[in-house]
C-alpha cells in the first residue's frame, strides 16, 4: 500500500515535469499558434544577425588580405579565385541541411516527432561522410582546379596558400553551416546565431594577429577560419546532442537509411544547385573578366560579390526565419497562416532591397575602399557596381518564391528556378554580352541584373500560380 503511494506520488511529480517541459516546448517551438509575422521575426532577426556574422568569416579575411603590405591586389584576386571552391563546400551543406530542415519542420507540425529525429539523424551522417570525401578530393586537385578557375602564376600564390589551409575545416564547415539549421527548425533561433557569433568573434580576434603580427599572410587568414569553423562545428555538436532539443543528436555515425537521404538530397538539391551553380558563375566571370581585363577586374568582382553577400544577408535571413514557419504551418494543415508567412516575407525582402539598391547607388566608392584603395581598382569597380547592383530588389523575388517551393517541399520547382536563374540566364549572357559593340567586359557585370529581373519575376509569379492559387487554395 505504501510502495503504491509512493508510486503514485513519483507519477505525479514526473507527469507535472514532463507537462511543464512539453508546454514550454510548445509555447517556444509551436509555429502555428501567436502571431505569424512575429514568428518570422523572432526567427528571423538572430537568423539575420547569424547570416552576417557567417559572412564574416571570409569577409574579413578579404578586407585584412585587401591591405597587406607589397600584396596589393593580387592577394584579393587569388584569394576570390578560391570563392567558387567554397560556395560548392557550402553547397553540400545546403543539400544535407536545407535539405533536411525543411522536412524536419513538415514532420514536427504532423507532431511526427521520430520521422523529425531520423531526418536529422541521417542528415548529420552524410554531412560526415561528404565533409571528408570533400578535404580528400580537395587536395587531389588543389593545382590544376585553381589554373582551371583563372588562377595565373602571379594569382595562384596566394589562392593556393589559402586554400590548402582552408580545406582542412571543410569537416567543420559541414558540420556546423549543415547542422545548424536543424536548431533552427525546432525553434532556437537565437542558439543558432550563437553558432555562427563564437566562430565569427574568433576569426576577428585572430585574423589581424595571424596576418600581421605572425606575418603569415594569406595562410593567417585561412587558419583564423579553420580555428573559427572547429569552434563553431562543436558547439553544434555539443548543443544538439544535450537537454535542450526536442530533437537529439547522436553523435555517433551508423549506415544511413537511404530512403530517408534521398527525400532529403531531393528537396536539399534546390539549394546545392543555388550554391554550385554560383560557383559555375564566378568561374565563368573570373575567366571572361581575365581574358578582357586581367587580373584587376577579377579583383573588382572580387570585391563587388563580397558586398553583395553583404546586402543579401537581410534577405536571406528573412527568408531562413520563414522557412520553418512556414513548413510547420503546412505539415499542420495551416494554409492561411502559410499565407501570411509569404506575403510577411515578401514584403521585407522587397523593401529592404530597394533601400539597399539606392545605397549602392550613391555611396559606391565608400564599399570598395572598405576592401581596397588602389585608384586603380576605385576606377574600374564604380562603374561596375552602377551596373551590377541595377535593379537590385528583383533579386527578393527569386529568394521569396524558392524559400516557399522549398518550405513546402516542392522540390521540381524549386530545382528549376535554381538552374534557369544562373545557367539558363546568366551564363550565356556572360559570354554573349561582352561581344556587343560599346559594351565589352561590363556586360559580366550586366548579367547579373538581367538575371534578377528575368529569373526573379519567373520563380515569384509562377509561385504565386502553383502554390497560391494550387496547394493553399482553401477547399
Amino acid at each position: 500500500m505504501n510502495s503504491l503511494a509512493f508510486l503514485s506520488v513519483d507519477s505525479i511529480i514526473l507527469w507535472k515535469t514532463n507537462g511543464q517541459r512539453r508546454q514550454r516546448v510548445e509555447q517556444n517551438k509551436n509555429f502555428a499558434e501567436g502571431s505569424v509575422s512575429k514568428n518570422i521575426i523572432s526567427m528571423a532577426v538572430p537568423m539575420t544577425v547569424a547570416q552576417i556574422l557567417n559572412l564574416l568569416y571570409n569577409l574579413v579575411d578579404r578586407i585584412y588580405i585587401g591591405h597587406i603590405p607589397g600584396a596589393d591586389a593580387l592577394a584579393l584576386t587569388g584569394v576570390g579565385l578560391t570563392f567558387p571552391i567554397v560556395s560548392m563546400m557550402v553547397a553540400f551543406t545546403g543539400l544535407f541541411g536545407m535539405g533536411g530542415a525543411p522536412l524536419c519542420s513538415i514532420a514536427r507540425g504532423k507532431n511526427d516527432l521520430k520521422q523529425a529525429q531520423a531526418v536529422m539523424q541521417n542528415a548529420y551522417v552524410m554531412l560526415v561522410a561528404t565533409g571528408i570525401l570533400v578535404t580528400v578530393m580537395g587536395y587531389l586537385i588543389e593545382r590544376p582546379l585553381l589554373y582551371a578557375l583563372g588562377a595565373s602564376d602571379a594569382t595562384y600564390k596566394y589562392a593556393g596558400e589559402y586554400l590548402k589551409i582552408y580545406l582542412l575545416g571543410s569537416l567543420f564547415v559541414m558540420l556546423g553551416l549543415g547542422l545548424n539549421p536543424f536548431i533552427n527548425a525546432q525553434g532556437f533561433g537565437k542558439t543558432g546565431m550563437v553558432t555562427v557569433i563564437l566562430g565569427a568573434v574568433i576569426n576577428l580576434v585572430l585574423d589581424p594577429v595571424f596576418i600581421f603580427v605572425f606575418h603569415l599572410g594569406v595562410r593567417g587568414a585561412a587558419l583564423a577560419t579553420v580555428i573559427a569553423q572547429f569552434c563553431s562545428a562543436v558547439w553544434v555538436l555539443l548543443f544538439l546532442s544535450g537537454k535542450k532539443p526536442v530533437l537529439r543528436l547522436k553523435l555517433k555515425t551508423q549506415m544511413p537509411d537511404w530512403n530517408i537521404v534521398g527525400q532529403i538530397m531531393t528537396l536539399g538539391v534546390s539549394s546545392f544547385i543555388m550554391n554550385f551553380t554560383n560557383s559555375v558563375v564566378q568561374v565563368v566571370c573570373n575567366r571572361q573578366l581575365r581574358m578582357y581585363g586581367g587580373d584587376l577586374y577579377v579583383g573588382v568582382m572580387t570585391v563587388l560579390n563580397s558586398i553583395r553577400e553583404v546586402l543579401t544577408m537581410v534577405v536571406i535571413g528573412t527568408a531562413h526565419g520563414a522557412q520553418p514557419v512556414i513548413s510547420f504551418n503546412y505539415g499542420a494543415g495551416k494554409k492561411e497562416r502559410v499565407k501570411q508567412g509569404i506575403r510577411f516575407m515578401t514584403m521585407v525582402s522587397m523593401i529592404y532591397t530597394c533601400i539597399a539598391w539606392a545605397v549602392t547607388l550613391a555611396f559606391p566608392e565608400y564599399f570598395i575602399r572598405l576592401f581596397n584603395a588602389q585608384p586603380e581598382l576605385l576606377t574600374a569597380g564604380i562603374p561596375a557596381m552602377h551596373i551590377y547592383f541595377f535593379g537590385f530588389c528583383f533579386m527578393a523575388l527569386q529568394f521569396s518564391g524558392q524559400t516557399t517551393f522549398q518550405a513546402l517541399g516542392q522540390a521540381k520547382y524549386a530545382i528549376t528556378f535554381s538552374l534557369f536563374r544562373k545557367i539558363v540566364i546568366v551564363v550565356p549572357l556572360t559570354y554573349l554580352l561582352p561581344l556587343l559593340p560599346k559594351v565589352g567586359l561590363y556586360g559580366v557585370f550586366l548579367a547579373e541584373p538581367i538575371s534578377n529581373l528575368v529569373g526573379g519575376c519567373a520563380c515569384f509569379f509562377t509561385m504565386l500560380v502553383v502554390v497560391w492559387r494550387g496547394k493553399l487554395r482553401e477547399s
